[in-house]
């Protein structure tokens, strides 16, 4: 799948800023392809990019509209419809991360086939994968697992790979979403995997390598949610982790759209433990990665240094604060590596 650059960010009218948290992801990782943004009125995200009309876009040499949003079920809003259709109408191709098929829609099909614009849907995957097996492969794995659902696990694993690589590590992020598919160019939306492949999509993500190759991979979900455990879970058995990261934002109390209180970090470690062993009977925590984002930098740095005493792990932002002292204790720990 090749999407064409620069993007125009469509935002939709989304009601919060994590509703947007593809666009989002590209514009932190990727600032240079993202040209402009598109809002419909109510719209409560904002990147902080130029607002674009789509001829302003064009002119701009914007090549494809980025259907920057997630929701629950993936589904495509019918108020977007006409807006998708007016983007292939003015020359633009048009990628999506949601589950529902851009060409599913006759409206859109229609104009992607009238106007000859191509229409990518990153969720979907025409490769086929085998069932897990869970045969140890060479190589060192990290994952990033969650206390809940858009916590920061695919920016810990981004900024590990940055960390690491310069500090001589062979390191490569592993995209397990949609946002991570974006920026890397490679990878599966896992969530999009019939369930009985979920372990084998994510072994093929990450194959047989060389000893002292590390590969970052993506954490989705949490064991704790009752959405998304499933997928969690399959993505923990196909990694096959060494290590794993604890990410998790401070100030939530329930799990993001349920009723469900939020675990506890400690009870994370544990259950990750538990039913990683099954294909690495050596997976260990090496640090816990905290959005901060919501705290002054005192109570930031506070908490960190509490989490961090009551773990025995690095704690840090890894946006805010870098991440040397998670990339220290892998070194530590995985010393011929």
């Amino acid at each position: 799948m090749q999407i064409a650059t620069p993007y125009l960010m469509f935002l939709g009218d989304v009601p919060d800023r994590l509703a947007a948290k593809t666009a989002y992801g590209i514009a932190d990782w990727r600032p240079e392809w993202c040209i402009g943004q598109i809002r419909m009125e109510g719209c409560a995200a904002d990147l902080g990019i130029p607002d674009l009309t789509l001829n302003e876009a064009v002119e701009k040499g914007c090549r494809t509209m980025v259907v920057g949003v997630v929701n629950a079920g993936g589904r495509l809003p019918e108020q977007w419809v006409a807006e998708i259709v007016e983007a292939l109408e003015a020359g633009l191709d048009v990628a999506s991360g949601l589950h529902v098929r851009l060409g599913s829609i006759p409206e859109i099909a229609d104009a992607a086939q009238k106007h000859g614009r191509q229409l990518h849907d990153v969720r979907h995957s025409d490769e086929r994968f085998d069932t897990g097996k869970g045969t140890k492969r060479s190589g060192l794995r990290l994952l990033t697992v969650g206390t809940d659902c858009s916590v920061g696990k695919k920016y810990a694993a981004l900024a590990l790979e940055k960390g690491m690589r310069e500090r001589g590590f062979d390191a490569d992020f592993r995209a397990t979403g949609q946002t991570g598919v974006f920026i890397s160019g490679r990878g599966v939306a896992i969530d999009a995997v019939v369930a009985d492949f979920i372990s084998g999509a994510v072994e093929w993500i990450s194959p047989d390598s060389d000893p002292a190759h590390w590969d970052l991979i993506e954490g989705q979900g949490s064991l704790f949610h009752p959405s998304f455990a499933g997928v969690s879970l399959g993505l923990l058995h196909g990694a096959q982790p060494d290590a794993f990261v604890i990410c998790h934002e401070p100030t939530r109390t329930t799990m993001r759209g349920v009723k469900h209180p939020l675990p506890s970090i400690a009870e994370v470690i544990a259950q990750t433990i538990a039913s990683g062993r099954l294909t690495n009977p050596g997976i260990r925590p090496v640090g816990i990665a905290v959005n901060t984002q919501a705290l002054e930098e005192a109570a930031a740095r506070k908490l960190l240094d509490d989490l961090a005493r009551e773990h025995d792990l690095p704690a840090t932002d890894p946006v805010r604060f870098g991440v040397e002292g998670i990339v220290d204790r892998i070194a530590a720990e995985f010393p011929k590596a």
